[in-house]
């Protein structure tokens, strides 16, 4: 079975991502600058409403860098949704010259004491390659949220499928998502990949001021798992 992650910006979403078998909300606070920070209180509501998985954006402001004091801020902000139900959360920032900012996100991960995802910050690398080599050196990631391209999965699906396909660890730690179409999710399921992250296509009409529909995440939920059951069958 594969996991199936759905955009939630209230418990009413997360309510129907659940109903229609989402597996995990990303949950997010608006969808300004691709997503940023819930309000803890809003994880609270959501986890009151639901019984799957939440992992909320932890990203203050536009872009993937930090200034010198956001840190601090952050790590407070993750201690609060934890105690606030969260299971894990969705975090990614670049340095300067557009590469794994290693200092910051090792910081605001710690030990690795709880799941995260490091999000399409990734896509956004000089050196995509060596962004892969540095995440794999971060503690308790499980999760990389990409789409292959800055530009989304249509442009990026040729490379997801390749290192998908090179690297089983790889195919692991991908979670397609950015622009996932469902003639996408076949190629990317021979290729080993498993995740799954929709926004807009949980939605009526593709717009974020729908709430989710639960019967557009069912037909989702089926393509995935119908992929997988096919790929594990014996030719």
């Amino acid at each position: 079975m594969g996991l199936l992650e759905v955009i939630a910006l209230h418990a009413a979403d997360a309510e129907r991502a659940e109903a229609g078998g989402a597996d995990r909300v990303e949950l997010v606070g608006t969808m300004d600058d691709d997503g940023l920070s819930p309000e803890p209180r809003l994880v609270d509501k959501v986890r009151r409403a639901t019984s799957i998985q939440i992992r909320p954006m932890v990203r203050l402001r536009g872009g993937f860098t930090t200034d010198g004091g956001e840190a601090t801020r952050l790590k407070g902000l993750i201690s609060s949704y934890f105690d606030a139900g969260a299971d894990g959360v969705v975090l990614g920032f670049l340095n300067g010259i557009n590469r794994i900012d290693l200092e910051v996100v090792g910081e605001l991960v710690g030990d690795g004491s709880f799941p995260w995802t490091f999000h399409r910050a990734i896509d956004h690398c000089l050196d995509v390659d060596r962004a892969w080599v540095d995440l794999r050196t971060l503690p308790g990631l499980n999760q990389v949220l990409t789409a292959g391209s800055a530009r989304g999965v249509e442009q990026g699906l040729d490379d997801l499928v390749r290192r998908a396909k090179s690297d089983p660890e790889v195919a692991r730690l991908i979670m397609a998502g950015g622009g996932l179409a469902a003639e996408h999710v076949p190629w990317l399921v021979r290729a080993g990949v498993r995740a799954f992250h929709i926004g807009s296509p949980a939605r009526p009409g593709g717009s974020f001021k729908a709430y989710v529909d639960a019967d557009l995440v069912a037909s989702w939920r089926d393509l995935i798992d119908d992929e997988v059951a096919h790929a594990r069958r014996p030719d």
